[in-house]
């Protein structure tokens, strides 16, 4: 970054944090004014302090605020939601007990966290901040207007069920990982993974030069690069977005080490994007709803982001349908009905990969624009996988070593190969000098037969 760029960046992170800290200041007022009128016994008129003017302010916090076109109450949720990250000192006036009980007013809502020494506010203080606890607007509570607002939805603000028995205030609000690095660093941030986003990126070293594939099977690969690079134009330009379903979806099927994840990888890096891997641990859950719940959170970042998401060993999420003959059974399949209608709405590139694809529901084949077989690498690509991964690294090769013979005679995929590579460097790496010796290599292949299950056979 140029010394002028830098300049800039910062004065916008200077503007940024000011406009941050009137929201705070603000929601200081609103609080002082709610706990008054609580001690009071009176009912909530109204905000007596208004929220600041940011029409003319910069930075990504306000430029949110315009874009998502939030109102004063918005802001209030919002700027509630940032005070434990960075004013927690204003939340303390909640931790009041009731002398005349011996605990905390349960209208005011909040817990304490385990290390966190201040309030962390749930639904139920943001209602109190919103409505008092006067009269009629208590019924209002109870109405929708949280998990379906539009911070909840763009992965902003999250609101944490901890014990999904209890009333649906008793919800932690809290800002992600994600929403916290859009409002401090604005929405181009690369977010990290985590419970708020089950996703790693996705980089290689290599170039599209390296791509070992059959003319097939890179013909299309190489039609995913060109909806990528025009996809914009045909829908909106030439109208398809009528008679088209927005974005993307492929299917990447073979055996591994075929290489389907460097493939979506180099997708990435030829056309500018990044490669999110979706983290299927993070994302899969035992208890009925929390599933969608992951995946509505993660198409909702990554909607209008210009990502590659990247499902590996996706049998494990697309797997067959079942009759519902339990309550599990009906589960798995609203999962996969929902993952359905989230792939077809999804406007960006999302690439399915698995080694199984006997194993995949059958209703996602229809709904992928391509399925693009990766099939075990012939004799004359496998030679080029030897002699390219064994080149340009700090050791000689034994005479010996002959790729040919290599490559006729044993059946590995690229992955497989690389493994070979990795054991014979370990080998070579104790010598003096570093040679790589043709039983290195054969020892490589004998133990990546055996992890198949194939025999070596000399």
């Amino acid at each position: 970054m140029s010394p002028g760029r830098r300049m800039a960046a910062g004065r916008q992170r200077i503007a940024n944090a000011g406009v941050i800290a009137r929201e705070l200041e603000w929601l200081d007022d609103v609080i002082v004014q709610r706990f008054s009128e609580h001690a009071a016994g009176a009912a909530a008129p109204g905000l007596v302090a208004p929220p600041p003017d940011l029409a003319g302010a910069a930075g990504p916090y306000a430029q949110l605020v315009r874009d998502l076109s939030l109102g004063w109450a918005e802001r209030l949720v919002l700027a509630l939601a940032l005070a434990p990250h960075l004013a927690p000192e204003k939340l303390d006036p909640f931790m009041i007990q009731n002398q005349s009980l011996g605990r905390r007013f349960t209208e005011f809502g909040g817990v304490q966290g385990q290390v966190h020494g201040g309030l962390l506010p749930t639904v139920q203080t943001a209602l109190f901040l919103l409505a008092g606890t006067g009269g009629p607007r208590r019924f209002l509570r109870t109405g929708p207007g949280f998990d379906d607002h539009p911070l909840i939805l763009k992965g902003i603000l999250a609101i944490e069920h901890r014990h999904p028995e209890e009333p649906p205030q008793s919800g932690v609000l809290r800002a992600t990982a994600s929403g916290l690095h859009r409002l401090m660093l604005g929405p181009g941030h690369m977010p990290k993974p985590g419970p708020d986003f089950p996703a790693s990126l996705v980089t290689t070293p290599l170039d599209w030069a390296d791509l070992i594939l059959d003319e097939a099977t890179l013909r299309q690969v190489e039609t995913v690069g060109h909806w990528i690079e025009h996809g914009d134009t045909l829908m909106r330009d030439w109208g398809l977005a009528r008679r088209l379903k927005p974005g993307y979806r492929c299917l990447f099927y073979g055996p591994p080490g075929t290489g389907k994840t460097l493939t979506a990888s180099l997708l990435g890096k030829r056309h500018g994007l990044p490669v999110y891997r979706v983290d299927l641990s993070r994302l899969i859950s035992k208890w009925i709803g929390e599933t969608e719940k992951n995946l509505a959170a993660l198409f909702d970042q990554a909607e209008d982001k210009g990502w590659i998401l990247f499902f590996d060993e996706g049998e494990a999420l697309f797997g067959r349908r079942t009759e519902a003959g339990s309550a599990n059974d009906r589960a798995a399949n609203q999962q996969v009905a929902y993952l359905l209608q989230r792939l077809e709405g999804h406007p960006g590139v999302a690439i399915l990969a698995t080694n199984q694809m006997a194993h995949l529901d059958e209703a996602f084949a229809r709904r992928f624009q391509s399925a693009i077989r990766f099939p075990m690498p012939d004799a004359e690509a496998r030679l080029r996988l030897w002699r390219e991964s064994f080149q340009g690294h700090g050791f000689t090769l034994s005479p010996e070593v002959d790729f040919r013979a290599l490559a006729d005679r044993y059946e590995l995929a690229g992955g497989a190969i690389i493994n070979v590579l990795r054991h014979a460097c370990l080998m070579a790496v104790r010598r003096h000098p570093p040679v790589v010796e043709a039983h290195d290599i054969l020892d490589g292949i004998r133990q990546e037969l055996y992890k198949s299950g194939r025999s070596f056979g000399g």
